[in-house]
This record gives structure tokens, C-alpha cells and sequence, in this order.
């Protein structure tokens, strides 16, 4: 009989075993029974049980069961042996390996002596090149370290170790004809293995093609069979794989007809001979790496990333992160994602840091592990995708972290799938009672297309969470503030664009969308692909121009991006986006539903136009009358999140609801299933009227189309508004005989420009400008800042304007007409003559107006200044009275000419006096002068140093 409750174990559970087994398989028995009650007098636990296939335990019911037999015993089970257990009496094996639970470390100790600091890679052009330079410098150092748990390590290699190896093995491949540019893919799990084969194939001048291992060895057969696609994809002519995969060369040679070998690390290894390979890892250009995407087993789509492209990367995201070789990386990631392989392994190459890597079934195990083990390496960077932050939440009892000190973490950022704001808050309000900062977990944004990271926002900034209007943005495109009593949508920040990144949003036309206007996230860079591997169809498709497609639909707001969804997953009904994410997180909240076991798909309704709204939700409740009260409330809930009841809700057993080998949700398959009547019993919840639905799903395609004409006309008119005012500005300024004549007939044309284009401007703090001896200072976003200063600046201001522009034909007699004084580039502090001319024209009572960012991008943010007109003003005594314009880039982008109607406002701040002439004084004056732009524009700072100057006097 069970001690909890009463119930009789199965015969077949105990005859024959002794004690443990007994008490282990009435654990499983137990553990049954609460996962599937409707089940329980047909559960028959027996030794040779499959723990998924006959006992229906996924992943994460694993790790629970985990959890229950190491607090039942007082052991500590092998991760390993646990996460790969096939069977009942696999489980009894591992219990018989495991070691008795004991003491944790004292918070604060470390497992390893700190490493002196060293220089990155910087000068490195290639992977190969940056761990020779380590190599060289430091070959004993350090490098990874392979970890079964957090205390228990299953290898370690130097720099000179991997670099030995690698070349060792790479003699190996060469002499199997490994040829230059030749696929080598990899199907290793987290291991010594992976590491030194992968620098191999580089060595050899080959190209490694990383795809994902069998989560069981059993599996190897099945899984390989769905991986042929990549690997007939990539052309790749050798398979490095686990030893047991060896036996299935004759099945892969007959899928793949490129393939030539499958084989094994150990093998390639012992029967090396002595290296003799020429390096062929000098050309920055040369493809370092093909990362195949996410569900890609179908539909191969192989991104070729260069060394220049990784390197390039890896430099981004450590200057965000102010990576350097004293930061200690502890991951769980597994190494075929780029996030695990470029993110946490490359970059801690090229930096020097030490990495402390785990299996990624590890941490499903036990995921506490992960967090003991950046205790005890005290460690500063880790990463994870959403959901393992969530296993931590959901796993992990309070009793096994007793002592746990997360106080050395900097930053772990949340990446790779969409970021919860209530994650967010709920792991930084449990995991900040053992030391970790609230800033230290940071939402980040990045895709394969990019190498790993796009997007990361400023170190140590608390996470920015956005509450907009939901139906503002479903319906207009606009992430509007939501108030407080209305319907609100939270959107994480994830962060801007990296350093030599940009990001722009546009519409469904690829125009460019201004500030809070959601669209298709494009992207370019030095870290971007030039293509997909083999697929030039899908390469078309990715490129528009320069930017690239990222699939995901975002806003930016302040210079951060902010991810609402993936295109293809988004779903439109009655003129409204809906976002299932949203619509999933709700319904898995509702007792009964398993969390996790939620997809929320759109699919076509011909006859109405638009796309009816399906939930699946996975439900151990057989009970009738218990599942109709589930749908109700499911029915409930996504009538509160999207406004309208979902049309269909199916209800069915757990596991039915596909999900790729991490744990991530795979609509697009859950939709395939379900419109092929494979992904259990389709019941209706309720139907929609037809004849409603048809209205509503003509006026979307009418308010699409008639948008798109709206914004063509609105620019056609725009342009025709401008060339108008050009034409009358230009007569006035020839014709007029008086400057302040001039200037008066332009700022009417201005102001009258604006007017007609149906663009309000908003002004503060005009009335702080001095009629004379001053210098006025402007961020620059756009050309039409100039109109917009025309427009509201009185008098006859004098705006600076760069030297080329006077020997121009037409511009440069009408800004002479003006009084524009010319300089060269602005860097007026390099020409005394131009120093003078200002100084004069400041005595003669003219206000100048200065851009001091020099000239504009399209990227939006606040350069650096240069310092030639703060010079001009501390010698001339002259307050400079700093102003902030915005909307113009919005409205106009640099290299683009497709205007928009957005509202702009120009903000002028109190003067700054300068307190000297010698530099000191001149570099306060330009930095209180920024600081107080900065503060006014809505933008991110892109440099706070100067632009370079020559040295001073």
C-alpha cells in the first residue's frame, strides 16, 4: 500500500526487487497518479517501463520526478544519467550511482583560484587566429570547463589544450580528404568533444554545421532520419558524432548524397598521425560557421556566418556588456544554438574568460544547478531563454537554494524567445533575497540572421517594461501609454541596437515608420549573413536592400526596441493584430490547463476573409462536465485579452502540443496538426456569424489598402508642399533688398509649409532666447530641422552651415542672401578666419545657431559634439542656450525620402555660461550643453566624448 494514500502498487512494480527499486517504483507509481488521476487503476509501473513512450513523462514531469526521489532518498542523482534514463530500471541504476545529498559551500566560496587579467583578441582576424593569440600569450590559462553538476567537472581544457587537439584532429579530417570549404557537421552534445571538433573543422579549412543531438541515445535512429534535411542542406560530406551513431552510416549515406562518413572524435583522434595541415583561417570573409534556425529540420535554412561577421559580433556585445577576460560565464545553453555557441563559447574565447559549461539536460534536471554553479564559480554572465528562467520559478524549492549567494552576477541576459515582464519581476523579487540585483537580468534581442545579438540595453539599467493601450496597437499600430483603468498590453524593452547595428520598423509597403509605430523589425550591420547556405529563394526573400528581415514585429520608443511578436505567428481578425503569446500566457493560468501545453494560432476562413482564432490547450481532465467548465474559462480568457471570444478551443491529452527540442513552442506545427485533424478531437467552442465576419474581414483589406494610398498621397503632397515653399523662399530671398525683410518672408513660408504638410509644431521655452549675443546649440536629426528652426526662430538668425554648401550653384547665393556664415565641417576651432567671422557676427547682435554633432544618420540617437563652437563661445564670452528637437527624424530619416506625418516639438533649456577660455573650461561647457540636449531629445546618447579636435593652443 502507498504511505500517502493507501492505494495498492502495481504487483509488477515490486516482484523481484529489492528494497530501493520497491520504494523507487512506488515513487513513479505516486508521481503517476497525481500527474494523470482520470488514469490511475491502469497505471502498471514494471522495471522495463519507458518513462515517455509508456508512462507519459515529459521533459519537465522528469525533472520533478527528480526532485521527488532525491528528497525521498536524501541523494544527490547524476544529472545525466537521469535526463538520458529510458527506462524504470534505468532511474534504479542512477540511484545507485548517486551520491549522498550534502552540506552546500559557504555563500561567497569559490571553486577555482582567480585568474589574472589578460588582453582580448583584439587584433585577432579569425576564431582560429584569436585562440592562437591566447595560445601564445597565455597557454596554460584557463579556457572551459565541462560540467556534469555544479561541483562535479567532466573535463577542462587550456588554450594550449584545445589548440594541441584541434590541430591533432584537424590532421585526422584532412587525411579522411577534408578538403578547404568543405561541411563538416557536428551532432555532439556539451562535451570536450564538441569544442576541440570544432576548432578542428576550422583548422582544416573546413566549415562546422553544429545541429542538435538526440536527447537519448535511443532516439539516435529517429533523430537522425529528421536531420537528414540539414545535412543534405549543408551538402556536408562527415558526420562527427557519438560513438553509437557509427552504426547508422549506412542509413545516412542512402538519405544524404553528399555524405562520405560518419565518425567519432575518439577514434579520428587515436588514429591521427602527426599534423601536417596548412592553416587555412586567414581570410576574415572566409565562412566560419552555418547556423541552421530553429525548425529547420523541414525546411533547411542554414545562415552562413563569417569570421568577420562572429568577430564583429562578439565585440558588440562586449562592449555592451563590458565583457573582459576577469568575467566568469557559467551556461547551461546548449552549444548547437548560437546563443551557447557564439554568445557564451566564442566570446569567451576571445575575451579570455573562463567558461563553466553544462549540459542543457542537466539543468532540466536539476535546475537549481545552475544557479549553485554560478555561486560557487562566482560568476558574472550567464544567459537563458525565457522559459529556463521560468523552470526556475516553477522547479526549484526554496530548500535547495539554502545559502545560494548570486551577489557576483553582472548580467544574465533573457534572450532568444519572447521576454515576460512578469518572468521578469518574479525572478528578480525571488532570486534578489540571494544576492542578485534587480538590473543584473537584462532583456536582450537577437536572431541567427544577425550571428546572436542585435539589441542589449545600457549595463545596470533596471528592466524597461512598456504598458500600452491594447487596442491602439491591435488595431492602429500605435504603442500608445495605456491609463491606468484601461485594457494594457506589457511589452519588454529589449534594448538598442548594438554598436555599428541599426534597427529601423516598417510598414507593410518597407517604408520606414516613425517613433511608436509597430511594423516588421529590419536590421543591418557588421554582424549580419550574407545569405542562407543553398537557398537563394529564401535569401531573396531576406534582403530589402541593405536591411534585413528579421520576421519579427516590434516599435521603437526612445531608442529601444520593443518585440510584439513573430509576422508569421501574429494574427489578424476584424482589422486587429492579436498576440498569442499574450492570449497563451492567460489561458495556461487556468487550473487544469498545463502550463506550457498552450498554442494560440490564426487560421484561414475563406469564406469570412480573415483568420478564425484557435486555442489548444493540453488537459489531463477526462471528467465531461469538468472540461466544459475549462473551456468556458478559456473561452473567458481570450475574450479578455483580444476582445472577441477565441472560435475554436481544443481541449486534449498532454504532449500533444508540439514543441521544438528545447522546450520552445511550435505553433506553426501545432497549426499544420490541427488543420490536418492530428493533434486530437477538434471541438468547436462556439461558432461566430459568418455574414459579421465577412463585413469585418472586407474592411481590414480596405483599411490596409486604403492606408497604404493614404501615406503615397500624403508624401506626393508633402513633396509638392515643399517644392512650393522652396520656390516662393527662393524669389523672396533674391528679391527682397532687406535681411530682416528676408528672414521675415521665409519664416512665413516655413511656418505656411508646415501648416499645409498638417504638422503641428510644439514649442517650450522660446521666450528664454536673448534677442542678441548669444550662440543657440541643436541636436541634429533631419534636413528639415532647418525649416523647423526657420519657422519659429525670430529675427535673423544666423545658422551655421558647413563650407561646401557655399560653392554650390543655387543653395550658396540664396544662404548668402541670408547671412548663413560657412565653416569647414564645422570644426570652426581649425580655422581662425572662421572663429572670427562668428565672433563678429555675434557682436553685431545676430544669435548663431550651431548643429554641434557636425551632420545627422538615420540611427537615432545623440552623437558626440565637436568642440570648435564651444571654443568660439568662451572666447567671445557668449551663453550658449541649448535646444532639442524632436519628431524630424521620424518625419524625414537620413537615406530616406518617404515623409511621414508626425508631430514635432522643439524644447529650449536655460543658458550656459562658460566659466573660461582654457580647455578645461571649454570641455564643461560643451559637456553641460549636451547633458542638457540629452536630457530633452528622447534619444539614446551615441557618444558622450568629443569628436576629435585637434590639440589646444
Amino acid at each position: 500500500m502507498s504511505k500517502e494514500t493507501g492505494q495498492p502498487i502495481s504487483p509488477a512494480a515490486v516482484d523481484g526487487q529489492d528494497l530501493g527499486a520497491r520504494d523507487l517504483i512506488a515513487i513513479v507509481t505516486e508521481f503517476l497518479r497525481e500527474l494523470h488521476p482520470q488514469q490511475a487503476r491502469s497505471i502498471d509501473v514494471a522495471p522495463s517501463s519507458r518513462i515517455e513512450r509508456d508512462l507519459g513523462i515529459d521533459s519537465l514531469g522528469r525533472t520533478e520526478l527528480a526532485l521527488r526521489i532525491e528528497r525521498a532518498f536524501h541523494m544527490k542523482l547524476p544529472a545525466r544519467e537521469m535526463a538520458e534514463a529510458e527506462t524504470v530500471s534505468d532511474l534504479v541504476r542512477a540511484l545507485d550511482r548517486a551520491r549522498p545529498a550534502g552540506e552546500r559551500s559557504a555563500p561567497g566560496g569559490r571553486l577555482t583560484a582567480v585568474l589574472p587579467t589578460v588582453p582580448a583578441a583584439t587584433e585577432a582576424r579569425t576564431l582560429v587566429e584569436a585562440l592562437e593569440r591566447h595560445e601564445a600569450r597565455h597557454p596554460e590559462r584557463l579556457h572551459l570547463t565541462v560540467l556534469e553538476d555544479e561541483t562535479t567537472t567532466l573535463g577542462a581544457l587550456t588554450h594550449a589544450d584545445l589548440g594541441r587537439r584541434a590541430r591533432r584532429l584537424a590532421g585526422a579530417l584532412v587525411a579522411r580528404g577534408i578538403a578547404p570549404g568543405d561541411r563538416v557537421a557536428l551532432m555532439l552534445p556539451t562535451g570536450l568533444d564538441f569544442f576541440v571538433a570544432f576548432f578542428a573543422i576550422l583548422y582544416a579549412g573546413a566549415i562546422p554545421v553544429p545541429i542538435y543531438p538526440p536527447t537519448r541515445l535511443s532516439q539516435l535512429e529517429e533523430h537522425v532520419r529528421r536531420q537528414a534535411g540539414i545535412l543534405g542542406n549543408a551538402g556536408a560530406s562527415l558526420l562527427i558524432t557519438l560513438p553509437e551513431g557509427r552504426r547508422l552510416a549506412g542509413l545516412l549515406k542512402a538519405l544524404v548524397d553528399s555524405l562520405n562518413s560518419v565518425d567519432c572524435v575518439a577514434e579520428m583522434e587515436d588514429s591521427a598521425a602527426e599534423p601536417d595541415i596548412a592553416h587555412h583561417h586567414g581570410d576574415p570573409a572566409a565562412t566560419a560557421l552555418i547556423q541552421y534556425t530553429s525548425g529547420s529540420t523541414g525546411d533547411p535554412k542554414g545562415v552562413v556566418l563569417s569570421h568577420a561577421n562572429l568577430l564583429a559580433n562578439i565585440r558588440a556585445m562586449g562592449d555592451a556588456m563590458r565583457a573582459g577576460s576577469d568575467d566568469v560565464f557559467v551556461s547551461w545553453l546548449p552549444l548547437y544554438h548560437d546563443m551557447g555557441l557564439i554568445g557564451a563559447w566564442l566570446g569567451c574565447l576571445y575575451y579570455g574568460a573562463p567558461l563553466y559549461a553544462m549540459s542543457p539536460l542537466s539543468f532540466l534536471a536539476r535546475p537549481e544547478s545552475w544557479l549553485w554553479a554560478m555561486h560557487h564559480y562566482r560568476a558574472t554572465l550567464s544567459a537563458s531563454p525565457n522559459f529556463g528562467f521560468e523552470i526556475c520559478l516553477n522547479k526549484i524549492t526554496d530548500a535547495t537554494i539554502e545559502g545560494l549567494d548570486l551577489g557576483s552576477v553582472r548580467m544574465i541576459a533573457n534572450g532568444a524567445e519572447p521576454v515576460r515582464a512578469g518572468t521578469l519581476r518574479r525572478f528578480s523579487e525571488r532570486f534578489g533575497r540571494f544576492g542578485l540585483a534587480v538590473e543584473a537580468v537584462a532583456p536582450v534581442y537577437g536572431l541567427a540572421e544577425c550571428s546572436v545579438g542585435l539589441a542589449f540595453p545600457p549595463l545596470s539599467r533596471l528592466p524597461l517594461i512598456d504598458r500600452v493601450d491594447r487596442e491602439a496597437l491591435s488595431t492602429r499600430g500605435i504603442a500608445e501609454i495605456a491609463r491606468a483603468d484601461s485594457p494594457a498590453l506589457e511589452i519588454v524593452a529589449c534594448g538598442q541596437p548594438l554598436p555599428g547595428h541599426e534597427i529601423r520598423i516598417v510598414d507593410e509597403a518597407g517604408r520606414e515608420l516613425g517613433e511608436r509605430r509597430e511594423g516588421r523589425l529590419e536590421f543591418r550591420g557588421p554582424s549580419v549573413t550574407a545569405g542562407y547556405f543553398n537557398n537563394e529563394e529564401k535569401t531573396r526573400a531576406l534582403f530589402h536592400d541593405s536591411w534585413l528581415d528579421s520576421g519579427d514585429r516590434a516599435y521603437m520608443a526612445g531608442g529601444d526596441v520593443f518585440i510584439t511578436g513573430r509576422v508569421k505567428d501574429i494574427i489578424i481578425r476584424a482589422g486587429r493584430h492579436l498576440y498569442p503569446q499574450e492570449i497563451e500566457e492567460a489561458v495556461a493560468a487556468i487550473p487544469g490547463i498545463r502550463k506550457g501545453g498552450v498554442a494560440v494560432f490564426g487560421t484561414a476562413d475563406r469564406a469570412a476573409g480573415t483568420e478564425r482564432v484557435v486555442v489548444v490547450a493540453e488537459t489531463a481532465e477526462t471528467d465531461t462536465h469538468a472540461r466544459a467548465a475549462i473551456e468556458e474559462r478559456v473561452v473567458a480568457a481570450s475574450a479578455d485579452i483580444a476582445g472577441s471570444p477565441a472560435d475554436e478551443v481544443l481541449l486534449v491529452p498532454p504532449r500533444s502540443v508540439p514543441k521544438t527540442s528545447s522546450g520552445k513552442l511550435r505553433r506553426g506545427t501545432a497549426k499544420a496538426l490541427f488543420e490536418s485533424d492530428r493533434i486530437g478531437t477538434a471541438r468547436r467552442a462556439f461558432s461566430v456569424q459568418l455574414s459579421g465576419l465577412l463585413l469585418l474581414g472586407v474592411g481590414t483589406q480596405i483599411r490596409r489598402f486604403a492606408r497604404l494610398a493614404r501615406d503615397t498621397l500624403y508624401a506626393a503632397w508633402w513633396w509638392a508642399v515643399l517644392g512650393v515653399a522652396i520656390s516662393f523662399g527662393s524669389l523672396a530671398v533674391l528679391l527682397i533688398p532687406s535681411l530682416s525683410w528676408r528672414w521675415r518672408a521665409v519664416r512665413r513660408i516655413a511656418r505656411g509649409a508646415l501648416a499645409a504638410m498638417g504638422i503641428p509644431v510644439a514649442t517650450a521655452g522660446i521666450n528664454r532666447i536673448p534677442k542678441e549675443g548669444v550662440m543657440l546649440a541643436f541636436n541634429h536629426a533631419s534636413y528639415m530641422d532647418v525649416l523647423v528652426l526657420a519657422a519659429i526662430l525670430s529675427g535673423e538668425p544666423a545658422i551655421v552651415a558647413k563650407r561646401e554648401l557655399a560653392r554650390q550653384f543655387l543653395t550658396g547665393p540664396l544662404l548668402r542672401r541670408l547671412g548663413i556664415p560657412f565653416v569647414e565641417r564645422y570644426d570652426v576651432s581649425g580655422s581662425l578666419q572662421d572663429a572670427r567671422a562668428l565672433t563678429d557676427l555675434a557682436r553685431k547682435g545676430r544669435v548663431l545657431v550651431v548643429f554641434p554633432e557636425g551632420a545627422f544618420t538615420r540611427r537615432a540617437g545623440l552623437s558626440g559634439f565637436y568642440l570648435g563652437a564651444f571654443k568660439v563661445a568662451a572666447e567671445a564670452g557668449l551663453k550658449i542656450v541649448p535646444g532639442a528637437i524632436r519628431g524630424t527624424r521620424s518625419m524625414l530619416r537620413g537615406e530616406q525620402w518617404f515623409p511621414r506625418r508626425v508631430p514635432l516639438s522643439i524644447e529650449i533649456a536655460e543658458a550656459v555660461a562658460p566659466t573660461g577660455t582654457d580647455f578645461a573650461a571649454i570641455l564643461q561647457l560643451r559637456d553641460a550643453v549636451r547633458e542638457a540636449i540629452l536630457r530633452r531629445c528622447g534619444e539614446p546618447d551615441l557618444g558622450g566624448l568629443a569628436k576629435p579636435e585637434p590639440p589646444p593652443a
